[in-house]
C-alpha cells in the first residue's frame, strides 16, 4: 500500500473534475479524497503502486472535456488507510484564485434534469454542464 498526495491547477473547477477524480478513483480501486481549493484541486490516494501510476495517468488523459490541467504535481506519501473514497467540501486558501471556466450551453441530458419535477435540479436557475 502506497500514499500519494496530487495537486492540480488550471481549469478544473465548475467543469466536473472532482466527479470525474471520483469515478476514476474507484475505477482503479483507490481510496482518499479530492476537494477544491482557492488554488486548484487536491487529491490524496491510497492503493498499490500500479493503481496510483494508472490512476494518475488517467487524470492527464481522461480529464472532462472543458478542464484544462495546467500543472499537474504528484508526491509519493505515507498512506493513511482511509476506508472509502469520498468528495470533500472546498477549501478557501488566502490569496489564491482560480481560472474561470468557460460559460456554456446546456445539453440534452441537463435540459432533462431541468424539466424532470423527481430530479433535484428541477427548474433550478443555476444549472450547468459539465458533460
Amino acid at each position: 500500500m502506497q500514499g500519494r498526495a496530487i495537486h492540480i491547477t488550471g481549469i478544473v473547477q465548475g467543469v466536473g473534475f472532482r466527479p470525474f477524480v471520483y469515478g476514476l478513483a474507484l475505477r482503479h480501486e483507490l481510496k482518499g479524497w479530492v476537494r477544491n481549493t482557492s488554488e486548484g484541486v487536491d487529491i490524496r490516494v491510497d492503493g498499490s503502486m500500479e493503481s496510483l501510476d494508472l490512476f494518475l495517468a488517467a487524470l492527464r488523459q481522461e480529464a472532462p472535456p472543458l478542464a484544462f490541467i495546467d500543472s499537474l504535481t504528484a508526491t509519493d506519501c505515507q498512506p493513511n488507510e482511509f476506508a472509502v473514497f469520498e468528495i470533500r467540501h472546498s477549501e478557501a486558501v488566502q490569496g489564491a484564485s482560480q481560472p474561470i471556466s468557460p460559460d456554456i450551453a446546456i445539453c440534452d441530458d441537463c435540459l432533462r434534469e431541468l424539466h424532470d419535477p423527481s430530479d433535484r435540479r428541477y427548474r433550478y436557475p443555476f444549472i450547468n454542464c459539465t458533460n
